[in-house]
C-alpha cells in the first residue's frame, strides 16, 4: 500500500485509481505524526475514487514539513567503482536543511550564481514512526514508518570548495521527496529495493538497495547511538552510480529528472532559471577552502 496526498485529501493508490480517504491528515507527515505508521490508511472509509493519472498529475507533497533530513554519502559499491574511490571506513553522515524539501512535480530553481555543476541523485528515503534512540538494526527497521523516492540535489563545486554537504545540498528545492509513501510493513526487509533515476527520459542510475555498503537499518541504528531520531525525520540512503558527477554532465534549466523506487509512484522534478539571485556569495570556484 502506498499513499498520495492529494487536493481532495488522503489517497490510497489501487490499480489505476486512487481511493480519497476518510481521515483528518492532508499528507502522510501528518499522518505519521498522529499515529507513528500508514496503517490508519489501510481501513480508512473510502470518500471517492480519483483516476490515477489525475492524482499523480495534482499530487501535493506528502512530507511538507519533515523534522531532520539525514543523508549518508558514498552508500553504494558502484557508485564508488565510478568514482574511484576507496570503500569509506565509516558512513558519510550529514544532515541538510528541512527547508529544502519538496514535493513532486516541482519546478526547482536553479541556483545559478552560486553552481554550475547541480547534480541528481536518485536516492531511496524512509520516513521515521517513532523515536529511536541507541537501537538495534532490528528497531530501526522495525520503526520505519514509510519508504518513498527521494532526489539528493547536489551542486558539486560548492561540496568541493567547501567541504560541507549541509551547503551544497539545501538550497530550495534541492530534496524533492514522492511522489508516494509506500507502508514499510509491505516491504520484508530493506535489502532489495529497487531504485533508478533518469533525466529527460533516459536512465542514468538503475540498482537497488543490496549494493549499499550500509543497510539503511545499519545506518539509521548507527545514527541513533549518536542523535536521537524523531518521527518524522527523514534518511535518505545514498545514490548509486550514474549521476552527472560520473558522467560529466550537470543539471541545467528546462531538465526533467524522474525517480523511481520499487512501489513508490514516480518522483519528478523539472529545474527551472532562478527567477531572482539565489544569494549574494561569490561562485562556487571563487570560495574559500575548508
Amino acid at each position: 500500500m502506498d499513499l498520495l496526498a492529494t487536493p481532495w485529501g488522503l489517497g490510497r493508490r489501487e490499480g489505476d485509481e486512487v481511493a480519497v480517504l476518510d481521515l483528518p491528515h492532508r499528507d502522510v507527515g501528518a499522518l505519521v505524526a498522529d499515529t507513528g505508521s500508514l496503517a490508519a490508511a489501510s481501513t480508512a472509509t473510502v470518500l471517492r475514487r480519483v483516476p490515477v493519472a489525475e492524482a499523480l498529475a495534482t499530487a501535493l507533497p506528502p512530507l511538507p514539513a519533515p523534522g531532520t533530513v539525514w543523508g549518508v554519502g558514498l552508500n553504494y559499491r558502484s557508485k564508488a567503482r565510478a568514482t574511484g574511490r576507496e570503500i569509506p571506513a565509516e558512513p558519510i553522515l550529514y544532515v541538510s536543511a528541512a527547508s529544502s524539501v519538496a514535493g513532486p512535480n516541482g519546478l526547482l530553481p536553479h541556483p545559478s550564481g552560486v553552481t554550475d555543476q547541480l547534480d541528481a541523485e536518485a536516492e531511496i528515503a524512509v520516513v521515521l514512526g517513532r523515536r529511536l534512540y541507541r537501537a538495534s538494526e532490528r528497531e530501526a527497521w522495525a520503526a520505519v514508518a514509510g519508504v518513498t523516492a527521494g532526489n539528493d540535489l547536489t551542486a558539486r563545486d560548492v561540496m568541493k570548495a567547501t567541504g560541507t554537504p549541509a551547503l551544497a545540498k539545501s538550497f530550495p528545492g534541492c530534496t524533492p521527496l514522492g511522489a508516494s509513501v509506500l507502508d514499510a510493513r509491505t516491504l520484508a526487509d530493506a535489502g532489495s529495493i529497487g531504485v533508478r533515476g533518469s533525466v529527460n527520459g533516459v536512465v542514468h542510475q538503475d540498482d537497488s538497495s543490496a549494493d549499499m555498503i550500509w543497510s539503511i537499518p545499519e545506518l539509521l541504528a548507527r545514527i541513533s547511538w549518536y542523535a536521537a531520531l524523531e518521527p518524522g525525520d527523514v534518511f535518505l540512503s545514498g545514490t548509486p552510480a550514474g549521476t552527472g558527477q560520473d558522467r560529466g554532465r550537470y543539471l541545467v534549466p528546462g531538465d526533467v529528472v524522474t525517480v523511481e523506487v520499487d512501489g513508490v509512484a514516480p518522483l519528478t522534478t523539472t529545474v527551472s532559471s532562478a527567477a531572482t539571485p539565489v544569494a549574494p556569495v561569490a561562485r562556487a570556484d571563487a570560495l574559500p577552502a575548508h
